[in-house]
């Protein structure tokens, strides 16, 4: 079990919150692969932590899917099947979607203007090469139009999704550059929408800002 030796640990973190945050990383970076084995002592010594927070870690992590434990035994990481692609990125664009049409009529100027802040900050992640950092700024525009919708349930079942998809988004954001700056620009038409007070539109934009991701990944899997 290779585990990097130059990883940056987040600063005012419990050690638990630490061994967590740094362990789900590896998960989804795919630094950890889908079915190897976690050893909790190997663990430790390379987060400088104790056993009991990375064997708690283990825990949220099983919690969130990404990790299954059998006590006693062994702890591995879970695996992703190629067609979980489809049954995930559906039922998120479903979710988005639904989010953006209900955001459309509502949203104000400023908030209009984060959005298109963040999307820049997108584009600079992507030409920079920081795939993580990419990702991370992604959610952070797509959860920003669930949080504008005001409803907690498409938030909930968003947030439980994304987790997952994290997996497959950071395969997807690794690809060409030209490939990835499409989400760019599908993001800049959602934007428009808003302006423009078009919940069809932003619907139809958000969904397609989804699918297409969902398609190119089947075919690179």
């Amino acid at each position: 079990m290779p585990i990097p030796q130059d990883f940056a640990l987040p600063v005012r973190m419990s050690a638990k919150e630490r061994a967590f945050s740094q362990i789900q990383r590896w998960i989804i970076d795919g630094t950890l692969q889908p079915g190897e084995k976690l050893i909790d002592a190997e663990m430790a010594e390379s987060l400088g932590v104790s056993r009991t927070p990375v064997r708690e870690a283990f825990q949220l992590l099983e919690v969130q899917g990404l990790v299954s434990m059998h006590p006693g035994k062994e702890t591995k990481v879970t695996t992703i099947e190629k067609n979980d692609i489809f049954k995930m990125y559906s039922t998120m664009a479903a979710l988005q979607a639904l989010a953006a049409e209900i955001a459309a009529p509502i949203i104000i100027p400023e908030q209009i203007e984060k959005l298109r802040s963040i999307n820049s900050e997108f584009a600079s992640s992507i030409k920079s090469g920081q795939v993580y950092q990419a990702m991370e700024v992604d959610e952070q525009f797509h959860n920003y139009i669930v949080e504008l919708s005001e409803n907690s349930y498409v938030a909930t079942f968003n947030t439980s999704l994304q987790i997952h998809i994290r997996r497959f988004k950071y395969v997807f954001l690794k690809q060409p550059i030209t490939a990835t700056l499409a989400s760019v620009e599908e993001h800049e038409l959602i934007i428009k929408a808003f302006e423009s007070k078009n919940s069809d539109d932003a619907h139809i934009l958000m969904k397609q800002n989804i699918i297409r991701p969902m398609q190119e990944l089947y075919d690179i899997f």
